[in-house]
């Protein structure tokens, strides 16, 4: 299901705050039901150390909905990210020493939000699903006069024709 991101911001462990580290089309996999795990559409965010929290804010085209959530990070993710893994990567074809390094947050109607750990040849692992909350402002906190982003036609086509499959997430 299509999404709009608003904002990303990030907040380290050194207490740095960085603000719409992301925005704009998440990526779409066409796939209507469940999730897809591993990176996406992704931006690089350089120089900002450990997340402690990350916090989101997207419009839910389907719905159409906006949301918002922050989410803590566990310790648990900060100490696998700096933890190195020794194996052979098939598409590289030889040995590496590899870092979970990638956070990625799946978002899907009703406010659902997952996210995973990991890395390329890693793969990737389940941090935790979450509950966002609709804020009530609406799109662009208001500054949109309630204007959401279209949804791209054959999504609206099958939303329409199938309805939004709550509980796959």
């Amino acid at each position: 299901m299509e999404v709009w991101v608003e904002s990303v911001d990030i907040l380290d462990r050194k207490g740095m705050t960085y603000i719409r580290v992301f925005g704009g089309v998440a990526s779409y996999t066409g796939k209507s039901e469940g999730w897809h795990q591993g990176a996406g559409k992704t931006k690089s965010v350089n120089n900002v150390d450990l997340p402690e929290r990350v916090s989101v804010r997207w419009q839910s085209l389907a719905e159409p909905e906006t949301y918002r959530i922050s989410i803590d990070i566990p310790q648990w993710v900060r100490e696998e990210m700096v933890k190195p893994t020794h194996m052979y990567c098939v598409p590289a074809r030889r040995d590496m020493t590899l870092y979970p390094h990638t956070l990625t947050l799946g978002m899907a109607p009703g406010g659902i939000v997952k996210v995973w750990l990991g890395a390329g040849c890693l793969g990737y692992k389940e941090v935790g699903r979450y509950q966002a909350e609709v804020d009530p402002r609406g799109p662009y906190a208001g500054k949109s006069n309630g204007k959401y982003v279209p949804i791209e036609p054959e999504n609206k086509a099958y939303v329409e024709k199938h309805g939004i499959p709550y509980g796959t997430w």
